[in-house]
């Protein structure tokens, strides 16, 4: 499998690429927003590791440039900022997924396999169930008409939810998709469907036992 390094700090750069190439990856490496745009348009790689922080175009510049031209490449973003916002602008310009520095090996390297397992799938502008509306760019939520403030979780959980309807989406997929590797509790899944449910209607998330959870049309 190939990976895009796009790092300006060196040790960083060099560091990443050795770790992965041992586990099997070929890596390349870019310093800088425009030549790590360049390649992530035409070097067909399985990810690409952007960080934010780039000389002449910023990893966010770089993520929307290839959202618009449908360029649906997964993008792990890395950056030093740790706050909510940050992670959240991230992932509204397109990136797959967010890591803050410092962070652990082990759980970058189970991002990057989860995002390479999922691929380059294509996403819509606007998804639509029901009387649900969610604008992925702008991290927009109606219900029938009206805007709902949601967390960036209940966000990803309901994204989750509706790019997958009418299947049903089990607790395991739920978990993998949203929390990643994250050491999170056994009921977590089942505690922010009952976020999304007072925000957006009890009966608007179907469970089925046993099974997982599903939005009604």
């Amino acid at each position: 499998m190939r990976l895009l390094v796009v790092e300006d700090e060196p040790r960083m750069a060099a560091a990443l690429a050795k770790g992965l190439r041992a586990e099997g990856f070929v890596v390349d490496i870019e310093n800088d927003g425009p030549g790590g745009l360049e390649a992530a348009r035409f070097g067909g790689y399985d990810a690409v590791v952007l960080d934010i922080m780039l000389p002449g175009l910023s990893g966010y510049s770089v993520v929307r440039t290839l959202r618009e031209e449908q360029n649906w490449v997964p993008v792990l973003m890395l950056s030093a900022k740790d706050g909510d916002y940050d992670q959240a602008d991230g992932l509204d310009y397109g990136a797959d997924d967010y890591l803050t520095k410092p962070f652990s090996f082990v759980v970058l390297l189970a991002r990057l396999r989860a995002l390479v397992r999922r691929g380059a799938t294509p996403r819509a502008t606007v998804l639509e169930v029901g009387g649900l509306r969610l604008e992925p760019s702008s991290h927009r939520v109606e219900v029938d008409g009206e805007p709902v403030d949601l967390s960036r979780r209940e966000f990803l959980v309901l994204d989750h939810l509706m790019r997958r309807h009418p299947a049903v989406v089990t607790r395991e997929s739920l978990l993998d998709d949203v929390w990643g590797s994250e050491s999170v509790h056994g009921n977590v899944a089942e505690v922010y469907i009952g976020y999304l449910r007072r925000k957006l209607g009890r009966d608007r998330i179907e469970t089925i036992r046993g099974v997982g959870y599903r939005l009604r049309s």
